[in-house]
């Protein structure tokens, strides 16, 4: 075997389409245990998911094993069995075996396929591994350790998709432990809907999934996102049900208050022209004030209404139900953030410059009510974009927004309750590029996530996903001689992942490493809770912190 080039033969090709090929095994490996040895290492012909070369002249295609079958047929009145495998080509290898990614030129049938190992896959991944950026083993060659491209996977945006149990929270615990480990600069705002990343133990104390001087961990309730820094969408979103048939009169009313309440804030503020969506100091008991006094406005003693009268009947009742409602005080009864010169102590601890620097901000968003979470979410991603979008050295201060569960915020239906929501973080994805923010989305249902949103994005970490109208739509995002890889996506192991796009020099399967520690993730654990569990339970504890909204 030369350096970096096998000369073990396995197959012949058979079949060449534009999307694929299919090659037949030799005989030599068409056996019970196809086990061959490159070098030091040891492994079965062919085996679904490993790299195999294709040389014909000056033509080398390499391709990836996805898919194998046996066929009978007679010979001499004896029935013999042809074992075939199909391919996915991937890229080339030019004379001093770099590896240059899509096909130009294609082998016909009968061209020769040999194994690929170790050091042929060194030649293919060698600029990536400069990077140092490792994130797993190569499921086929477990010796490998696979690094991806952090400009092309951090500066385009990606998506981590796999159903429940599938690792999709090992592998963002895991991801970012290793970004944190390649560069010590880095700058992410994690998005924790359910406490997995950050949590309390028993004694009150915040464990992390992440080393304690690199994490911020920051409570919605605490943060202290006040309303007066939302923008009017979001503002639409939590007050108005768009459903109603007096949502369009709700909605231009209250941009009129908002732009007048702005405007008189702005005088306090020495600011000049103020829009709807400016950041600064309102009262929400005056928008409430103006709202009603247009709904009871009666002339000439009461004999003529006015021409609002009885129009915001339902939007009382929804502001004062929020407005009463404890779970909300976080968003519409500030107590820190209560005068516009708050704004850039939030900002601080937000990206992780405030009382000391930090990689990753988690915000925990556990103990915010279901119902407003899109809209906290939507927050936290404008006022990302928006601080690097006014930021002179954003070039130097890039940003990543982790949104976990994103499906339940970015949703691909149009029109739907957060629409607001929905287009503040499709605007990021489309145009945070260019200001130093990106975003990585994580879902169980990617054809419930924002078609938007995946357009967007140029890597796939796609783990375990069963679904077929799901492995039908990953599918379709990756490129056609690509998408016969999602056949593989049922059989993959927890914290098994296919990478595909930019990312990666190949579409390749890889093991990813268990986070150390590990996020707060791990399944129930019924089969031991069911056999040695506990006899008695607090009731009286969890009717307290059901009343008080607190979540352990």
């Amino acid at each position: 075997m030369a350096e970096q080039q096998s000369n073990i033969l396995i197959g012949i090709l058979t079949e060449v389409r534009g999307d694929g090929m299919e090659a037949r095994v030799v005989e030599e490996f068409a056996t019970e245990t196809p086990v061959l040895i490159i070098g030091d290492e040891q492994m079965l012909a062919a085996s679904i998911g490993s790299y195999v070369v294709i040389r014909q002249a000056n033509i080398a295609v390499l391709a990836m094993v996805f898919k194998m079958r046996e066929q009978d047929r007679f010979e001499h009145g004896e029935r013999r069995t042809d074992r075939f495998f199909a391919l996915i080509p991937v890229g080339e290898l030019k004379g001093n075996e770099t590896f240059i990614r899509g096909v130009r030129h294609y082998p016909t049938p009968g061209a020769k396929v040999y194994a690929v190992g170790l050091a042929e896959i060194n030649a293919i991944f060698s600029q990536y591994r400069s990077y140092e950026f490792f994130i797993g083993q190569l499921s086929a060659h477990k010796d490998y350790h696979l690094s991806l491209d952090p400009r092309a996977l951090f500066g385009r945006h990606f998506a981590i998709v796999g159903q429940t149990g599938s690792g999709k929270s090992w592998t963002v615990t895991s991801l970012i432990q290793n970004t944190i480990k390649s560069m010590p600069k880095c700058n992410l705002l994690l998005l924790d809907l359910h406490g997995e990343y950050c949590w309390k133990d028993e004694s009150g104390n915040i464990q992390s999934a992440f080393p304690p001087a690199a994490v911020n961990y920051v409570a919605a309730t605490e943060l202290e996102m006040p309303y007066w820094m939302m923008t009017y969408a979001e503002l639409v979103d939590l007050f108005i049900d768009r459903s109603e048939s007096g949502a369009s009169i709700q909605m231009a009313f209250m941009r009129e208050i908002l732009q007048h309440l702005k405007r008189e804030t702005a005088k306090e503020l020495n600011l000049g022209v103020v829009s709807v969506d400016t950041p600064i100091y309102f009262s929400l008991a005056e928008m409430y004030r103006q709202f009603k006094n247009a709904n009871e406005e009666r002339k000439e003693f009461g004999k003529v209404t006015g021409p609002l009268f009885g129009q915001f009947d339902e939007f009382l009742v929804r502001m004062q139900s929020r407005f009463n409602d404890v779970r909300y005080d976080f968003l519409l009864k500030p107590k820190k953030r209560t005068s516009s010169d708050t704004m850039a102590d939030l900002l601080r601890e937000f990206v992780g410059i405030g009382a000391y620097n930090s990689n990753v901000t988690v915000i925990d968003l556990s103990a915010i009510p279901t119902d407003v979470r899109p809209a906290v979410c939507a927050q936290v991603g404008r006022l990302a974009f928006e601080f690097n979008y006014w930021n002179p050295r954003r070039r130097e201060f890039p940003i990543t927004l982790i949104c976990e569960e994103a499906h339940a915020y970015i949703p691909r239906e149009k029109y739907g309750q957060y629409e607001g929501t929905k287009r503040q973080m499709e605007r990021i994805a489309k145009e945070g590029r260019k200001y130093g923010v990106s975003i990585g989305v994580v879902s169980q249902r990617p054809t419930e996530l924002s078609e938007t949103m995946l357009a967007q994005c140029s890597s796939f970490i796609c783990l375990r996903t069963t679904n077929p109208d799901d492995q039908d739509y990953i599918r379709g995002l990756v490129p056609e001689a690509e998408g016969d890889l999602a056949d593989i996506l049922a059989s993959l192991g927890r914290g098994e992942a296919l990478v595909l796009g930019e990312a990666a020099p190949l579409p390749t399967r890889v093991q990813i490493y268990k986070p150390d520690p590990e996020p707060k993730s791990n399944d129930v654990d019924y089969f031991t809770s069911w056999r040695k569990g506990v006899d008695d339970i607090d009731v009286d504890e969890i009717v307290h912190l059901w009343r008080t909204q607190t979540h352990k």
